[in-house]
């Protein structure tokens, strides 16, 4: 079933329904659900989305699947449920109205690494996908789409976030690691320059470095670390250029002349320094 198909039939049977309520879509969902709310083991995703049919007709299928649902239609209700329902992922539509979804996605990544899955509406907003994915979106889907597309991507959003949390655990585990001047403490994921100096590292650049330092002075192909940073697969491979060029501004000298990520040509790169464990 498709969106399109399944709100025309939504609509029809939803009439005047919310004329005759006081009480918005996230209220009567909140309260029907909330016997659940304490129940971590079922995920619970949050949906931000304006068009009140379209809200419905997504939650109502996630709700069928398995899947605990709460909404928002605008930026000021966002930052109140992620503190207070602590929801397991969020599904932001960037055309909120009135409102830049693109500014709420920077909003959220600002606070929190919850992930987030990006709806656009056309394929001219192509733009927005990419920029969505290099703010800190885990994925994206274009409308109209398949509820059992989107029912697929969020499942596989939450089994890499599961991963990702494994992956901290190992990492806390390995403790620190130094490469020329630089040194990584895993366990916190604070990276520091040859003055102690803590640098700032954005969820995709510390994915990337953490690739290169595990396999160092060997090429690396752009799938392999397309697939290490979660970029999604549907995005150019350009997009790695893009967050190799953030990394080497950090670590390089000159990233015009780089001397740690070099471009191994016809197959991707080489992280050309050797990794010292702590």
């Amino acid at each position: 079933m498709t969106l399109r198909t399944a709100i025309g039939a939504m609509k029809h049977r939803m009439g005047d329904e919310e004329s005759g309520s006081d009480k918005n879509g996230f209220e009567a969902f909140r309260q029907s659900y909330q016997k659940v709310s304490t129940e971590r083991s079922q995920p619970t995703c949050l949906v931000v989305e304006d068009d009140r049919t379209m809200r419905h007709l997504v939650m109502n299928y996630l709700e069928e699947h398995g899947i605990r649902t709460i909404s928002a239609s605008g930026r000021e209700e966002v930052a109140d449920l992620l503190a207070r329902e602590e929801p397991s992922l969020v599904i932001l539509d960037l055309r909120l109205g009135q409102e830049d979804g693109l500014d709420l996605l920077r909003e959220i990544r600002s606070h929190s690494d919850i992930p987030v899955i990006i709806t656009t509406g056309h394929r001219r907003d192509e733009i927005d996908r990419v920029v969505g994915l290099e703010l800190g979106a885990d994925d994206y889907i274009t409308k109209p789409f398949g509820l059992r597309e989107l029912l697929a991507r969020i499942r596989a959003v939450l089994r890499r976030r599961e991963a990702g949390q494994a992956a901290v655990q190992r990492d806390s585990e390995r403790g620190r690691c130094r490469f020329g001047g630089w040194q990584l403490d895993r366990r916190n994921r604070r990276l520091s320059d040859a003055s102690g100096i803590p640098v700032a590292l954005t969820k995709g650049e510390y994915a990337l470095l953490i690739a290169f330092l595990d396999a160092p002075q060997r090429p690396l192909s752009r799938e392999h670390l397309l697939q290490a940073t979660r970029i999604h697969e549907d995005v150019f491979d350009r997009s790695i250029d893009v967050q190799v060029l953030r990394l080497r501004r950090k670590l390089e000298t000159d990233p015009n002349a780089p001397r740690v990520i070099l471009t191994e040509r016809g197959v991707g790169y080489v992280f050309a320094l050797p990794v010292e464990p702590l």
